[in-house]
């Protein structure tokens, strides 16, 4: 069981920046790759940034330049920094994370409650 909790959204005029935070509760789980999606009003949820336990970093080609994604391990925290932005990224924005116990073959993605962001002209 891995339990996630979002913080740092809220409401920034285009062309600022905020930042993100989730935290993983403790757990006997192995925390693989986590990520950041994001769903606007009448949208599908679509991936904003994850990365591995290598740090290995992947991005949207919309936030490429302008958002970075970052972990620390020793907390089981994730962080996305969003720069220059744009009303188009307005959305809930969801951590998700990839667990697994260490003996198991396979694991699943936890999801946390989601976090808005919103960016006006």
């Amino acid at each position: 069981q891995v339990q996630l909790v979002e913080s740092g959204g809220g409401l920034v005029q285009a062309g600022g920046s905020l930042g993100l935070s989730c935290a993983a509760s403790e757990t006997f789980l192995r925390i693989y790759t986590m990520g950041w999606y994001r769903q606007a009003p009448g949208k599908q949820r679509e991936l904003v940034a994850d990365i591995t336990s290598s740090n290995s970093t992947n991005y949207a080609d919309s936030v490429k330049g302008r958002f970075t994604i970052s972990r620390d391990a020793a907390k089981n925290t994730v962080y996305l920094q969003m720069n220059s932005l744009k009303p188009e990224d307005t959305a809930v924005y969801y951590c998700k994370a990839y667990c697994k116990a260490p003996t198991a073959a396979f694991g699943r993605d936890y999801w946390g409650q989601g976090t808005q962001v919103t960016v006006s002209l």
